[in-house]
């Protein structure tokens, strides 16, 4: 009969079972145990109870003091007693039968005889009993007799259940090792029997299954595995083969989904890319010709970007499409993969553009809409002069071929406005520099010139020196505000680490004011971000500005401790001045540290006293950021294109300031001729 019991209850009801037994044997051994251990602590007490005789027989024969004699019968009582009524704490207890019961009935009888002669008062201590305790002794002897004669039943007991429970071990592990044979070794060894068929090709293996336990259903999963094998070996080089192709078809795919991603991103231009990837794409699908068309803002007209394989007098025609005047660029929001038949319009209902695609040869179209999070912004055209069935894997790789060409141009159309944000804001920041320095001197000297004026019309020669003077100074800081312009705008930082644009600066500082700097690294910390050591820089270059213009300084120091938050200060031993008189001023060069600092979450803290110097501290944050400007809007892609012209992306280059160089060298000469 089929066993319907699993495995694991097998074996726990064996286990179980030789449990018991096993605990069983334990108990019995434990109280056979307990049983010796009290008996022979009774016997000792019986032993005890001899000595005890002797030597109350002895005090008494030796006529000793009635309290001591009092205190022998009190012991010898209370060891009577502990026999009798037994103490479980040592443990301490009489194995009682009838002949240990009739022993001791006995000893209480002698005891109780002798007793009373002994605690009754004697007018004369020669008067008390002096008879030998022989019979006494004797009786005490046989009750230690009985209670041996018991214990040594208990022993054999003992022995018995010892020998038992050698034997019980010995069966245990022969029946432990049947039951392991017959529940698991012996199911293993038909599973792997099975298995060497099996391997050995010989698929009609099957294993009996005679049980439903764990190894029973192994085997039947092992039946139902080999007829799997056996129905899949008829036709496996059929599915072999139509597995290769599949892996082909895919690995075609991959190769050229890979290959169109690694030329979109390398490609630098529209023009470029789009060129490109018409060819690749033709190539790929094995169409005909290919046109690749994206659409203005309003989708109202499609532009052709570019072209492969196109007749030359169609793409004059289709350079730009009217939404909706052909099959192509008539694309619904929802428009996906599709193929469309160009030879199934009627005379009446087709348009100039499908006439010339029967003209060319072309009988299907294959629209493929591109789209970007959503928003429709072209689509691809593929032509064929023959009948056309896209697959589902085939629409796939479309799908994501036109989806690396959005997110390709738009990477070029974003890259593009970054650029020109970049140069807005180099622009802004040279404004602000120019109207912070120049502008202000400028401002002055044509205030200057008027006093200068008004001066010559008056005949005021004494004034007009002044003026003269005047302008002279002005000059002069105007060239030394556009040398140190100079030397901000051409100092690069390093991504790695500031410390070499720091000592670009001082290096530069030192040439221009002859002063000793010395700069002081300590600490360790993260390389700042190139943004944040771009603002870090000029900070510390406004600082030095400030040392050079007002303090009058001998020398200067600038600090840099690395860390958590990095630490930068400008020291000097200038003029210093009040810090009441600081904050009481509008003072263009600390304004701009403060407006600085503030871009990147740090703050400028300044320690200044008259004749004793000033130190610019900046303080930056556990993790500076530098504020990102305004987002720009990125409109599509082209922006508002007309009809009949070239696409309107990328917008042209902005022209990048040129010439400054020329121009400052020019006035470094008038400065130092």
């Amino acid at each position: 009969m089929t066993s319907t019991a699993s495995l694991s209850t097998k074996l726990v009801r064996v286990g179980a079972g030789l449990l018991l037994v096993a605990l069983a044997s334990i108990g019995l051994t434990l109280w056979v145990t307990w049983q010796l251990e009290g008996g022979a602590a009774a016997v000792n007490e019986a032993g005890r109870m001899r000595m005890q005789t002797w030597r109350l027989h002895s005090v008494v024969l030796a006529q000793g003091p009635a309290p001591e004699v009092a205190a022998l019968v009190a012991e010898f009582d209370q060891s009577l007693a502990l026999l009798r009524d037994g103490d479980s704490s040592r443990p301490l207890f009489v194995p009682w039968d009838a002949d240990v019961r009739r022993e001791f009935a006995a000893v209480q009888t002698l005891w109780a005889e002798q007793r009373a002669p002994l605690v009754t008062p004697f007018p004369d201590a020669g008067t008390r009993p002096q008879a030998p305790p022989h019979a006494f002794v004797q009786s005490i002897d046989r009750l230690v007799l009985a209670i041996e004669h018991q214990l040594a039943g208990y022993t054999a007991i003992l022995n018995l259940f010892q020998l038992l429970m050698m034997a019980l071990a010995v069966a245990g592990a022969v029946f432990m090792l049947y039951t392991g044979y017959l529940y698991v070794i012996n199911p293993l060894a038909n599973l792997r029997l099975g298995q060497r068929r099996l391997e050995s090709g010989d698929f009609a293996a099957r294993v009996d299954v005679d049980t439903s336990d764990e190894f029973g259903q192994v085997a039947a999963g092992f039946n139902r595995m080999a007829g799997t094998l056996q129905s899949l070996y008829g036709n496996l080089e059929t599915q072999v083969e139509n597995k290769t192709r599949h892996i082909e078809a895919q690995r075609a795919r991959l190769e050229a989904l890979y290959e169109v991603s690694a030329f979109l991103a390398s490609a630098n231009t529209v023009e470029d890319l789009s060129r490109g990837f018409a060819k690749r794409v033709r190539t790929v699908v094995g169409a005909d010709a290919v046109a690749v068309r994206w659409s203005d803002e309003a989708n109202q007209r499609y532009l052709m970007l570019a072209s492969d394989c196109f007749p030359l007098d169609m793409q004059d025609e289709e350079r730009s499409l009217l939404a909706g005047a052909c099959a192509c660029g008539n694309l619904p929001p929802d428009a996906r993969t599709r193929v469309i038949p160009i030879h199934s319009h009627g005379p009446g209902q087709e348009s100039a553009s499908m006439r010339y695609c029967e003209r060319a040869g072309f009988q299907n179209l294959v629209s493929v809409p591109v789209r970007l999070q959503q928003r429709l912004l072209g689509e691809i055209d593929l032509f064929f002069r023959g009948p056309v069935a896209l697959t589902l894997a085939e629409t796939e790789l479309l799908d994501a071929l036109a989806s690396h060409l959005a997110s390709a141009l738009e990477g070029l159309r974003a890259a593009a406005l970054e650029r020109e944000a970049a140069v807005g804001e180099e622009r802004a920041l040279l404004a602000r520099e120019l109207h912070d320095s120049i502008a202000q001197s400028l401002a002055f000297l044509k205030i200057q010139a008027q006093l200068l004026r008004s001066a010559v019309q008056k005949g005021q020669p004494e004034k007009v020196q002044a003026t003269l003077d005047e302008l002279d100074a002005g000059l002069r800081e105007s060239i030394g505000d556009v040398r140190e312009l100079l030397v901000h705008f051409r100092t690069r930082t390093n991504t790695g680490d500031i410390e070499a644009a720091l000592g670009e600066t001082l290096q530069k500082f030192q040439h221009q004011t002859g002063l000793p700097a010395r700069l002081l690294v300590s600490g360790h910390g993260l390389p700042l971000a190139a943004d944040v050591q771009v603002q870090v820089l000029h900070v510390v270059q406004e600082a030095l500005s400030n040392v050079r213009k007002h303090a009058q300084a001998r020398q200067v120091e600038v600090e840099v401790v690395k860390g958590a938050a990095w630490r930068f200060e400008v020291r000097d031993d200038g003029a210093g001045f009040a810090p009441e008189a600081a904050r009481a001023s509008s003072h263009v060069g600390l304004n701009i540290m403060r407006e600085r600092a503030a871009l990147i979450g740090a703050r400028v803290e300044i320690n200044a006293a008259p004749d004793r110097g000033t130190s610019v501290r900046l303080l930056l944050p556990v993790h500076p950021v530098a504020a990102s400007s305004a987002p720009m809007p990125l409109t599509d892609l082209p922006d508002r294109a007309e009809p009949a012209q070239a696409p309107a992306f990328p917008p042209r280059p902005v022209a990048t300031v040129a010439g400054s160089d020329t121009h400052a060298a020019a006035l470094l000469q008038a400065e130092n001729p």
